[in-house]
């Protein structure tokens, strides 16, 4: 299957057709990006101040909305930011809840986030550096399996693209790079959970998709190497996948929404293809 499938929707609360359902999950489960060309998140007029960069603290990789509603890394507090954010959190969930309907028991809202930053020349530190092939894990928040999708649109004013990278499927990476993932041991894991530096226990599972993501980005050999298609999302674009499965690096763009969510791997359709499945299957062991 091809790296995108493209999904001809333009409403971002549906009624969504049967067979479109069907493609939907078929593609975002077998580790493809599902990019919808005719869905743009229209900003109001008033929003139009906010495409700025001005409006980003520099503290973290972007301003953040909680699910709760609290604004983080805005240079300054503004109502119109917060309720773009949330306008856009409302809408994802309506899409991913109607395009899915299997998932909406389990479907976790989590962060909102707003990145009005050119991402291409930023300095980063290489394990923070997203312009490199990688899976999505988490350091301080323990998954234990549970799936991480994220959805993106794509609001920039002009014609500017958001340029990423996808690379080769999950279980080909996971073939390369695990047999140099050093586990940690319980009682580091025990006392980061202790010290609250994580927000639980990590499992093995967490452990060995934070060693996939370091170990990537970290040899450039691979990153030179590995089989990758470059994807241009045009402004008035969305698109979405499991950042957790498909490996993916953003090149450039600027003026981006994203939300994010979690799902437990029991609402999936097809539960094998998720990345706890797999690395379970080429370890022999139970991962969570």
């Amino acid at each position: 299957m091809d790296a995108l499938q493209t999904l001809d929707i333009s409403s971002w609360t549906g009624p969504f057709a049967e067979d479109q359902r069907r493609d939907a999950i078929a593609a975002l489960e077998s580790g493809c990006v599902l990019f919808l060309p005719r869905l743009p998140f229209a900003l109001r007029p008033e929003e139009a101040p906010l495409l700025t960069p001005d409006l980003f603290s520099g503290r973290a990789k972007n301003i953040s909305l909680d699910p709760s509603g609290k604004l983080k890394h805005a240079s300054r507090e503004t109502s119109a930011l917060q309720a773009m954010m949330q306008r856009f959190a409302s809408s994802a969930v309506s899409l991913v809840s109607g395009l899915f309907p299997g998932y909406a028991a389990t479907l976790e809202r989590a962060r909102t986030s707003y990145r009005p930053v050119e991402i291409a020349g930023r300095k980063q530190s290489p394990i923070h550096d997203d312009t490199r092939l990688h899976v999505d894990a988490f350091p301080t928040r323990p998954m234990r399996g549970r799936r991480i999708m994220r959805l993106f649109s794509n609001v920039h004013p002009g014609d500017v693209p958001r340029v990423w990278n996808v690379g080769e499927p999950f279980a080909d990476m996971a073939a390369k790079i695990l047999p140099r993932v050093k586990p940690s041991s319980a009682a580091a894991n025990w006392f980061r959970a202790a010290t609250f530096q994580t927000r639980g226990l990590r499992s093995p599972y967490d452990d060995m998709m934070m060693g996939l993501h370091d170990n990537a980005k970290l040899d450039m050999d691979y990153q030179r190497a590995t089989p990758k298609t470059e994807i241009r999302f045009p402004p008035g674009t969305t698109w979405l996948c499991y950042t957790d499965q498909v490996m993916h690096a953003a090149l450039s763009g600027q003026f981006v929404l994203e939300q994010t969510f979690h799902l437990d791997v029991a609402a999936m359709g097809e539960p094998a293809r998720a990345p706890i499945r797999v690395l379970e299957k080429m370890t022999g062991r139970s991962l969570a």
